[in-house]
C-alpha cells in the first residue's frame, strides 16, 4: 500500500514545475494524478484517473466501516440471546471474540490508516486552484513532503492518505 500527498498549487505553471521535479526524483509519472475543478486543460499533465476524481477510496472506507459495525452489533445481539437464552457460557465465547476483533479492526482503522478525501479539497478546486496527488512508499513522505516544501512555497500541503495498485485507488 501507498500513502498519497496531496498538494494544492495556484495553476498549471507551478504544477508542472512540481511535476518535472518529482520526476527528476525517481516518481514515476504513474504515480502523480493531477485533478482540477471541471474540463479544465491540464496541458499534458498526468490526469487523475474516473476513480480518483470519484474517490472510490472514500467509499470503500465508508463500507467497510459500516460492514465492522454491523458484524459487531450482530454479534452483540448473538451474545444477547445466548445469555438470554441460557445458553452455556462457553457458547458465549465465539459472539465476543467476534465483538472484540471487530473493535480491535475499527480501532486500528481510525488509528492507523491516513484519512484525507477529495471532499477537503472542492472549495479549492472550484476556485481554480490545482491538485497533486503523488502515490509513494511509506517510507518516503517525510522526504517528498520536505522536497515540495523547500523548492516550492507555493504549494499548500493537503495531508496524506493511502492508496492501492490492487483497488485502483
Amino acid at each position: 500500500m501507498k500513502r498519497r500527498l496531496y498538494f494544492l498549487l495556484p495553476d498549471i505553471d507551478h504544477t508542472r514545475a512540481v511535476v518535472e521535479e518529482l520526476q527528476q526524483r525517481d516518481i514515476d509519472r504513474r504515480r502523480l494524478h493531477v485533478l482540477a475543478a471541471g474540463d479544465a486543460d491540464l496541458g499534458g499533465l498526468p490526469a487523475a484517473t474516473p476513480a480518483q476524481r470519484r474517490d472510490v477510496g472514500r467509499r470503500l472506507e465508508r463500507g467497510l466501516w459500516y460492514g465492522n459495525l454491523a458484524l459487531f452489533t450482530l454479534a452483540l445481539l448473538a451474545l444477547i440471546g445466548l445469555v438470554a437464552g441460557g445458553a452455556a457460557w462457553g457458547w458465549w465465547l465465539l459472539p465476543l471474540a467476534v465483538m472484540v476483533g471487530t473493535y480491535e479492526a475499527g480501532w486500528q482503522f481510525v488509528h492507523r490508516v491516513p484519512n484525507v478525501h477529495l471532499d477537503e479539497f472542492h472549495d479549492a478546486l472550484e476556485h481554480g486552484e490545482i491538485l497533486l496527488m503523488v502515490d509513494v512508499a511509506p517510507r518516503r513522505v517525510a522526504e517528498i513532503e520536505a522536497l515540495v516544501h523547500r523548492r516550492h512555497p507555493e504549494a499548500v500541503p493537503g495531508g496524506v492518505g493511502w492508496s492501492s495498485d490492487l483497488l485502483a485507488v
